[in-house]
């Protein structure tokens, strides 16, 4: 085993990273491997932009872990891989922030404060953190363009955003709208399917079953259940199922209509009688009075007469409720449908900013779900109806209810106008190009993406908001539209030249009416930020304005990767515009990750502390046992992770500090290598093995990587150095110290060759410390700025010879076993024992036995009844005796510092005169030779004297003896 330092420390590494940065910073290692020549062409990866308007967190290291080990990988394959970094400039995150700082409560507030000035000051926000964000990808050793990276704000940017959005037009993808929408009140606009999900919480809210009491039968009601009091303001129906089963009963000598399937649950406790019952088809076109008269009252309200009357309603059920659904068209998408279908009244007493119209009576101003009460209209509205009779029965409910995703106000179901993209007309093409995509983990392909798509809707892509790029659609009052698609052609339309594509500046331009000769203005809707980031592939590269040639040859993307998240988000966006104007994937492989958590389960928080920071984590311990510690856990395959600093440190343990110290036993003997051109031709069987393994781990990381499994691939890179170090160097070390020098040279070869080609393997998981090896192993020491091991070609594998693996596997159970034997004897490794029997291995070649016996400190291996000859002679006994003497004596002088170039003088005493079996005396004097080469020792002297540069007293088989060392 390579000799560790438990007393090392670790900021020894994070040294050696900053070295490593400082050379790669300054022979721009990473310009190098994109700007020369690629033999195999370009390998395209897109990246993800974030917003820099926080500090990266633990999510953002997994993201660009994953993002800088596969371009890392395919570069040293042979291709061009760019690195182009992205942030993401728009939307409500950023208007948010300028909200904050002005301190406003609505949207009106920016309405009057002025939309330019507001949006220059979100603009202003953008970039906040971008120098934090700067050095904490560079310090974890991610290879990115941030030099040169694309901004979602900026001019060719939100140009190319507007030929997306004419290549979609002019395919008839995009229309106009009045549905049902969820809105945020507070931000007072329309959300899309995908940001709606994002935002779901738990939350105890109000149900209520009112009563409508018909109009041909004073004292008869007919009962609908809502959970959203709030909308019986808005009623104008009620909808039946025409082949359900009603009943219409007696309560306390008040008659009730409900469906029979529903009573016992409604009813509970209470003592009815059933007067009759009859099908709800019975039921439709009955007239009854309104809970609320606001609007039945007056007298312009259109299409008044179709409304408070009860209709059949193919999507009432009996499964909860009453089995009669109440109808308010302005806010829901069944109700909207209803409505139109029957031609009924449209009562919308709600603005989109959620407060109740004047016309409402002693509800006007009331904010329906406020977002520190969400309950309290409802509440009014339940005591209102129970005042005036009106309320059969009310209750608190638990369930799950969409939020805003930014500002945490609960949304309402609102009908409104918006702009759509046709989804479902290209949704079976979008199904077929998703086969092509190549998902890790595997699962997230037919799962959480498919499902995804398999029920997508239309996209809602107009936002009623500033700080975003606009919809590109001028309009006039004759109601002719034109749509542009580029800075050119509202030049050529309006006569005026724009550097700026905000709302701010674009609403000032005018053209003329080719139609009528009127003046179209811009409508006035900005669009979805996730339409920025859909529009990536093309709008980073300006394209089709530059770049046309370049991009059309090297799309779709080879690879990408974003949390599980942006299955339903970027993974989404990215995959419908691509189909919807290329007709093919915008990427082929993808790599899903999970969320990283607080070490008790929790979700990350500043304000709770209970994660430490990054930045922190990382000069502690370094970037690579960081990017080991993740890559190798199950947060890169879409599952969660519960962080742990012990993990961070575990994988440096178990890796880097490992690996060192085999490098560092190999450069004690490194400069004894005769021939540094000589090829490894060695026949002993632990360089067989070991090349074998070598060549086993490059075809296996080859294979996973190639599958895109970070997991499976860095973990055989963890298990080889375990071999490298537990076994191979640790049963070669007499051979580096050895006479033998054929054989010594094979050692030291072999050694060289393993630990060169391994480096290469482990650089794209591990960079710092793969740089570090290779530079000092092969010679280059950082001395010429054109070599790195990740300029290097990723190494090749010859057939694994599987032979030999396999019978040293066979050996090392042998020798597992004979251990546990020791074990239960309680006889330690150092005692040589006459024999060991096994069962096991009796074919296995005479170089493999031999393994075994040193292994087990043995004299003979015999085959058959398994059992540890445990009876000592007096020789073995002694040979224990000097095997404890030299590892004390060793182990003083790597305390002291000493290396192998060093010589000592040893001296020894007895410090027990009167000890019953005195045996180290006998050993000294036997085995002196045989000591003073183990322990590079010039003389052994029998005497107690303070002129020594290190003293210890030790244990050797009871008897206390005397130890100290002195450098030559």
């Amino acid at each position: 085993m390579a000799e560790h330092n438990s007393n090392r420390p670790t900021n020894q590494f994070v040294e050696m990273e900053h070295e490593v940065l400082a050379f790669w910073d300054k022979a721009k290692v990473f310009e190098q491997s994109v700007e020369r020549e690629a033999p195999k062409g370009d390998y395209v990866f897109y990246d993800g932009p974030p917003f820099a308007t926080g500090t990266p967190h633990y999510g953002h290291i997994v993201g660009s872990l994953m993002k800088d080990v596969v371009p890392r990988y395919w570069t040293m394959q042979g291709y061009r891989v760019e690195r182009k970094w992205g942030w993401d400039c728009h939307g409500l995150p950023i208007e948010n922030i300028a909200e904050k700082e002005l301190g406003f409560k609505q949207k009106k507030d920016i309405l009057e404060y002025g939309v330019d000035k507001f949006n220059e000051l979100c603009r202003s926000k953008v970039l906040g953190y971008v120098e934090e964000w700067e050095k904490v990808i560079h310090r974890f050793g991610r290879w990115a363009d941030m030099k040169n990276s694309y901004r979602t704000m900026d001019l060719d940017y939100m140009e190319s955003i507007w030929w997306v959005f004419k290549q979609l037009w002019d395919k008839d993808l995009i229309y106009e709208g009045y549905r049902s929408i969820l809105v945020c009140p507070r931000c007072e606009t329309t959300l899309s399917q995908m940001e709606v999900s994002e935002g779901y919480k738990d939350i105890k809210d109000l149900s209520a079953i009112a009563k409508f009491e018909l109009l041909d039968e004073p004292g008869t009601f007919v009962l609908a259940w809502t959970t959203t009091p709030w909308t019986l303001i808005g009623n104008v129906a009620l909808a039946v199922g025409v082949d359900i089963d009603y009943v219409k009963i007696e309560v306390e000598n008040i008659k009730y209509i409900l469906a029979k399937a529903r009573v016992q649950d409604v009813l509970k406790e209470k003592e009815y009688k059933i007067i009759a019952e009859f099908k709800g088809k019975e039921l439709v076109g009955k007239k009854y009075q309104p809970l609320f008269d606001y609007y039945a009252k007056q007298d312009n309200l259109e299409k008044k007469e179709n409304g408070w009357q009860i209709y059949a309603g193919d999507f009432v059920t009996t499964e909860d409720g009453v089995g009669v659904v109440h109808i308010a068209p302005a806010f829901g998408e069944d109700d909207l449908n209803l409505g139109k279908e029957y031609n009924l009244p449209f009562v919308q007493h709600v603005g989109m900013d959620g407060v109740i119209k004047s016309e409402a009576g002693e509800f006007a101003g009331m904010q329906v779900k406020a977002i520190d009460d969400h309950t309290k209209t409802d509440i009014e509205i339940i005591k209102y109806l129970a005042h005036n009779g009106l309320l059969f029965h009310k209750e608190k409910y638990e369930h799950s209810y969409p939020h805003c995703w930014r500002c945490e106000t609960p949304l309402i179901n609102y009908v409104t106008t918006s702009w759509f993209v046709n989804v479902t007309k290209v949704k079976d093409v979008a199904l077929e190009n998703a086969k092509e995509i190549n998902w890790s983990p595997a699962h997230i392909k037919e799962g959480r993406f498919g499902n995804w798509l398999a029920g997508a809707r239309d996209w809602s892509i107009s936002r009623q908001r500033f700080w975003a790029s606009v919809m590109p659609i001028w309009q006039c009052e004759c109601g002719e539209r034109q749509v542009f698609g580029s800075v050119q052609e509202l030049k050529d339309a309006s006569g005026v030249t724009v550097t700026d594509l905000h709302k701010h500046v674009v609403d000032k331009i005018t053209v003329p009416c080719k139609k009528c000769n009127g003046t179209m203005h811009r409508i006035p809707d900005v669009i979805d930020t996730w339409f920025d980031s859909g529009s990536m592939p093309y709008a980073q590269m300006h394209y089709p304005f530059e770049n046309k040639e370049k991009f059309e040859a090297n799309f779709p993307a080879e690879f990408i990767a974003e949390g599980i998240d942006q299955t339903r988000a970027w993974f989404y966006y990215l995959h419908i515009l691509a189909t919807a104007i290329k007709s093919k994937p915008s990427f082929k492989n993808v790599v899903v990750n999970g969320i990283v958590l607080a070490e008790d389960g929790k979700k990350m928080a500043k304000r709770d502390r209970n994660y430490p920071d990054p930045m922190e984590v990382l000069e502690r311990h370094g970037a690579d046992a960081m990017r080991c510690y993740l890559a190798s856990s199950a947060v890169v395959a879409a599952e969660n992770l519960n962080f742990s600093e012990k993990g961070v440190e575990e994988a440096l343990r178990k890796n880097i500090m490992i690996l060192w110290n085999v490098y560092k036993f190999y450069e004690m003997y490194a400069d004894q290598i005769q021939n540094v051109n000589q090829s490894v031709e060695s026949e002993n069987v632990l360089d067989k093995w070991i090349m074998a393994r070598l060549n086993q781990l490059i075809e296996e990381v080859i294979k996973q990587m190639n599958g895109y499994d970070l997991p499976r691939s860095v973990r055989p890179i963890t298990d080889f150095i375990n071999d490298l170090s537990t076994w191979y160097v640790r049963r070669s070390r007499d051979r580096f110290k050895g006479d033998d020098e054929v054989d010594k040279q094979a050692a030291l070869l072999t050694t060289k060759k393993v630990l060169v080609e391994l480096a290469k393997v482990m650089a794209p998981f591990m960079p710092f410390v793969s740089e570090q090896l290779w530079q000092k192993v092969t010679g280059n020491n950082f001395n010429t700025e054109t070599k790195s091991v990740h300029l290097e070609p990723w190494p090749t594998f010859s057939p694994v010879e599987t032979t030999v693996v396999a019978q040293m596997e066979l050996a090392k159970k042998v020798v597992e076993a004979g251990l546990a034997k020791r074990d239960e004897a309680g006889i330690k490794i150092r005692q040589p024992l006459p024999y060991y029997s096994t069962d096991t291995g009796k074919a296995l070649p005479d170089a493999y036995k031999e393994i075994i016996k040193d292994e087990l400190n043995i004299l003979e291996l015999r085959f058959g009844v398994n059992e540890l000859g445990t009876e000592m002679t007096e020789e073995l006994k002694m040979e224990g005796a000097k095997r404890e003497l030299v590892r004390f004596i060793n182990a003083m002088r790597k305390n002291a510092g000493l290396t192998i170039q060093d010589r000592v003088v040893v001296y020894w005493n007895i410090a027990d005169a009167d000890f019953p079996q005195p045996q180290v005396k006998g050993v000294f004097e036997q085995m002196g030779e045989t000591i003073k080469r183990d322990v590079l020792a010039d003389e052994i002297i029998a005497e107690h004297t303070m002129a020594v540069d290190l003293e210890k007293e030790v244990k050797i088989n009871g008897e206390v003896v005397w130890l100290g060392i002195k450098k030559c």
